[in-house]
């Protein structure tokens, strides 16, 4: 027999261009009380590090957006948000404010000419009055390696003639020498931490260019372009006089391999190596800043989701933090749009179960449209059965 008030929390990220995550949560939670009235339901939107990370940290901080002038990926000026931590120590700017995709939506992608100049110039306007910068750089349309962050920062990407490179990927492959002499003063007094949300490398098949590119409007062409300029990039920073004192003299190959240096275009690598920044996987960090442990602890069925459940979901983001986090026993819900998962990847992975919004064949289109009722009534449908005992935990 169910137990009539359940501890049912809701923990999903954001449905891309459907649901916001709190949104998201909000259904989830909705859903779950059709089946459970007197339930203790309890609403927690999450972020792995991209878009939704600055308004979730900020909830939970109590303290407000504040608004700068930045540019697009492609040059175009435009306001952009960032955040502040209580004691003002710590600024959180999500880069796709500046260098997302949805800001460049309105024109044809330009994945070759992208850069990611507007987030640097964010970062410019807090480095005099903050000890630590939280980066969240998901979603990029950019794929620059991070140069154009450093350039608004006052680094200069020179060629072999001493001219400075063409901005965003296209001018990557010319890169012979870096000159960081005029650089913000505060740029590496300051802390960085960059939020990642995937681990995949700079360059190869696993790459930055070839894994994300496509969605960022690279043809194969140009997909080969990005990649020889990300590796002629890392070659530089490898043999930069500041930048292998800081890393350690790391070789190339092991600035090209590294975990994560393939996020948002490759960004981290250019500021591990200049600028000591820290890579951090953005999921685990916002779980320490919201006490995502915490609020699971109580839980007797957790009800969670994204936009596409597939292998990604279970390596560093929402799902697999809150799989993570999630009391041993207790039964783990996904809702998804689609779920490219087999109901044994699920098992190992620690999912009781996972359920589509799709009601059957449908078009994209009316999934986005309709996702939030979607969401709600998956979640109903989960929890019914929940109700029923199919689940282990004993009081649901």
């Amino acid at each position: 027999m169910a137990a009539p008030h359940p501890h049912i929390i809701c923990v999903p990220d954001s449905f891309k261009g459907s649901a916001t995550a709190a949104e998201a949560a909000a259904a989830l939670a909705r859903g779950a009380q059709q089946v459970f009235p007197q339930a203790a339901v309890v609403e927690l939107p999450f972020a792995d590090g991209g878009e939704g990370t600055l308004e979730t940290l900020l909830a939970t901080w109590g303290t407000q957006a504040e608004e700068v002038r930045a540019v697009d990926a492609i040059g175009r000026p435009i306001s952009a948000l960032f955040g502040r931590s209580p004691d003002g120590r710590t600024a959180v700017i999500e880069a796709a404010q500046a260098n997302g995709l949805p800001q460049v939506s309105d024109v044809d992608l330009q994945p070759l000419r992208a850069d990611s100049y507007g987030v640097g110039m964010i970062a410019a306007h807090v480095l005099d009055e903050v000890e630590e910068i939280l980066l969240c750089i998901g979603g990029s349309a950019s794929t620059d390696g991070g140069t154009g962050l450093l350039r608004a920062l006052g680094a200069r990407f020179l060629d072999a003639a001493g001219r400075e490179v063409e901005p965003g990927g296209q001018g990557l492959a010319h890169i012979t020498e870096i000159d960081d002499t005029e650089l913000h003063p505060r740029a590496r007094q300051a802390r960085w931490r960059i939020a990642v949300d995937v681990d995949n490398p700079l360059t190869g098949p696993r790459g930055a260019a070839a894994v994300f590119g496509p969605q960022k409007g690279a043809a194969a062409e140009d997909i080969a372009v990005l990649d020889a300029g990300l590796a002629q990039l890392a070659s530089v920073l490898s043999t930069h006089s500041d930048a292998s004192e800081r890393a350690g003299s790391v070789a190339a190959e092991q600035l090209c391999a590294r975990e994560g240096h393939g996020a948002a275009g490759g960004v981290p690598v250019t500021l591990t190596a200049l600028l000591g920044a820290e890579t951090v996987p953005g999921a685990q960090l916002v779980a320490e800043a919201v006490g995502l442990a915490e609020t699971l602890a109580p839980a007797d069925l957790v009800l969670t989701g994204e936009g596409s459940l597939d292998s990604q979901s279970l390596a560093g983001k929402v799902v697999d933090a809150v799989l993570r986090c999630t009391p041993e026993g207790v039964p783990v819900v996904a809702v998804a749009g689609t779920v490219k998962l087999t109901p044994a990847e699920c098992r190992r992975a620690g999912l009781s179960a996972a359920f589509s919004i799709a009601p059957g064949a449908a078009q994209l289109e009316t999934l986005l449209q309709k996702a939030v009722p979607l969401i709600e009534d998956t979640a109903a449908h989960a929890c019914s059965l929940a109700a029923t005992g199919w689940c282990s935990a004993d009081s649901i």
